[in-house]
């Protein structure tokens, strides 16, 4: 990790819900995923100067192929900066776990900063909807018990709290109280992060802040009872983590990206 101090600021980068396929012209209900994931790297690369860690939320992978994390690992290292990832129920942890082999690109708490950021996997195998199994609620309770003088940012695949997406609001965190009731006794936790919803999301629960984001491929209209795919075009979030706690979070998206949804292309 980069030489930080606990005085130092921290930039992170989130990219999420890729949606890579072995082949490079796969395609998301239309959507080419590899060139979305490159524009918006693109995109990263000229306004952000220097990143600390790259986070990558989940759905690195449509199709779990060894091929799909190798070419978002090649693809993301262009970015330059330390990163971690957690998987998504459309990933495959085991072909994921051989395509970081010998890399810390899975090691679940990473230390920069005045912060630790925890990263947990929420996914079911053969699920759309997630779950904190017991193991991972105690491994956040240790992170964060370990390091009461930190700051932390916990990180997951799926939601937490409703979107306001009747299609989408069902297939969440199933046991989101759970999570919460280890949260609440940490004053130290500061912020929840996800993907998943492939859309923006910033609210506040009590001290801790809420933030989901935009897919780098095709996005999820806000507010929809019926899956139906929006006009916005690909993005990402940075976040600064600042070392008195504050958090200055954005969402970046493309620009002059063309794009038809296809609802009788490769399904979601």
């Amino acid at each position: 990790m980069p030489s930080l101090t606990t005085a130092d600021p921290v930039l992170l980068v989130q990219l999420s819900d890729s949606h890579l396929f072995a082949d490079a012209d796969g395609t998301l209900l239309g959507m080419q995923t590899r060139q979305s994931l490159q524009k918006v790297i693109e995109l990263v690369q000229a306004q952000q100067a220097h990143i600390d860690l790259l986070l990558a939320t989940g759905d690195l992978s449509q199709d779990g192929t060894l091929e799909s994390y190798q070419q978002f690992r090649r693809m993301s290292g262009q970015i330059g900066a330390p990163a971690r990832w957690l998987p998504g129920n459309h990933d495959e942890p085991r072909v994921m776990a051989q395509a970081t082999q010998g890399s810390a690109l899975l090691e679940p708490v990473v230390d920069i900063g005045n912060w630790r950021v925890t990263l947990l996997d929420s996914a079911v195998p053969g699920s759309v909807p997630g779950y904190l199994q017991g193991e991972q609620l105690q491994l956040l309770a240790r992170a964060l018990s370990e390091a009461p003088e930190r700051h932390h940012l916990v990180c997951f695949h799926h939601h937490p709290v409703p979107m306001g997406c009747g299609w989408l609001d069902p297939i969440g965190l199933r046991n989101p109280e759970a999570l919460f009731e280890v949260l609440e006794r940490f004053p130290q936790a500061r912020a929840v992060l996800w993907g998943h919803v492939h859309q923006e999301f910033d609210r506040q629960r009590g001290d801790v802040r809420l933030l989901a984001s935009p897919s780098t491929c095709i996005q999820f209209t806000p507010g929809a009872d019926d899956f139906q795919v929006d006009v916005l075009a690909p993005g990402y979030r940075w976040l600064r983590l600042h070392p008195d706690g504050r958090l200055e979070t954005g969402v970046e998206r493309v620009t002059g990206f063309d794009f038809q949804v296809d609802y009788g292309g490769t399904g979601y």
